[in-house]
């Protein structure tokens, strides 16, 4: 059975024709370690990087020896060897909207915008606005042109999908012939809302107007008179991002656990990327339960044999315990190493590379090194 190939991380981070490097996944899978163990590398093999995470938890800035991210890049210390330097950066997701409407929109149009309440909530809360706010700054990022790589951290959503999906949805929104219905008698004045809507749709208006607050529907209605020549940009500039993200100096590394519902999801997100033909760099597997060669040789059956028999003459025998222990171990490894076989015979154009479970969270540049490391080679 033809199985898929390592994936060769070094070459990908060292091509100086790989500019932007996605790393997508489900939540809780380790892409925020996985994007910062691979600036790390790229940067001390190098290349000028900068790192953006979306990740709420600031375990990157932790990990890094800062005590905090934003949403400038700050400089990563001790990250300068060969030549390359290290940035890193949170997406502030208000910040970055707060930022489109002052550079798109004049002095005054920006102060009412922002002082909007409708607006407060769409830039801070609203669902989509964290994706899209990601892909915005990833094009100013680019724009700039001030590093040769720039590593994504994807936003800790329910579906890895939803960074591809949000950003239209949103704007879908924003620019729906339903929101429209709803604040037309609001921002026409009421009387000349039947003439243009007609008699059925003032009659639907009125009725969502007894569910939704009057004030609320002039607040969103100021907001799109205010979006309305802003609109055209929105749409223009997660345009100009999507195309970049198929561009063939693009990479997307799909990040996974060896669970079955992550690698389900990274099985719909690799189906998702070659259907759109955008560019897929391969999967890191991460936290793959590892047993040394020499502890393979005492399998998890005989182990657990030996354990009960040790613990019926000595409840508090030692050996028992780590022979249950091993057992235990044995069998958590020989699961994963059954759900990898199969993703990997499943997808055998996606190269893959696994990342053993450390014995404890990486909280520093030498624990991302190791991470880098171990991606940086094969272990099946």
């Amino acid at each position: 059975m033809t199985e898929s190939p390592p994936l060769d991380v070094d070459g990908m981070l060292a091509d100086p024709a790989t500019r932007v490097i996605v790393c997508c996944g489900s939540g809780g899978v380790g892409k925020t370690t996985t994007a910062a163990a691979l600036a790390l590398r790229a940067a001390e093999a190098g290349r000028t990087v900068v790192v953006l995470t979306i990740d709420p938890a600031r375990r990157l800035a932790q990990a890094m020896g800062l005590s905090e991210l934003d949403n400038d890049p700050r400089p990563v210390p001790e990250t300068t060897a060969a030549g390359g330097r290290l940035d890193a950066m949170m997406l502030d997701m208000k910040r970055t909207f707060d930022e489109i409407v002052l550079a798109h929109a004049t002095e005054d149009r920006a102060r009412e915008i922002l002082a909007n309440p409708f607006y407060q909530t769409l830039s801070s809360s609203f669902a989509g606005t964290q994706e899209y706010m990601a892909m915005e700054k990833l094009g100013q990022l680019r724009a700039r042109n001030d590093w040769d790589l720039i590593i994504v951290d994807t936003p800790p959503s329910r579906s890895a999908l939803d960074f591809l999906d949000a950003p239209n949805r949103l704007g879908s929104f924003l620019d729906s012939r339903f929101l429209r219905l709803l604040i037309t008698p609001v921002s026409t004045g009421g009387r000349g809302a039947a003439r243009v809507m007609g008699a059925s749709a003032s009659f639907a208006s009125r009725v969502m107007k007894r569910v939704i607050a009057t004030q609320l529907l002039e607040d969103i209605a100021l907001i799109l008179q205010a979006f309305e020549s802003m609109f055209g940009g929105f749409r223009e500039r997660a345009q100009a991002t999507y195309d970049m993200l198929k561009a063939s100096d693009t990479a997307f590394v799909v990040v996974a656990a060896p669970e079955p519902d992550a690698l389900r999801e990274a099985s719909y997100f690799v189906r998702r990327l070659q259907e759109e033909a955008m560019p897929l760099g391969g999967l890191v597997l991460n936290r793959v339960p590892h047993v040394p060669p020499g502890g393979r040789a005492i399998n998890g059956e005989r182990s657990l044999a030996g354990s009960e028999i040790l613990a019926e003459e000595d409840p508090a025998n030692l050996t028992a315990a780590l022979l249950l222990v091993h057992a235990d171990l044995v069998t958590e490894a020989t699961h994963a190493r059954h759900l990898s076989t199969r993703f990997r015979a499943a997808n055998p154009e996606v190269p893959v590379a696994e990342v053993p479970a450390l014995a404890e969270d990486v909280h520093d540049l030498d624990g991302l090194r190791t991470i880098g490391s171990a991606m940086a080679r094969d272990l099946t």
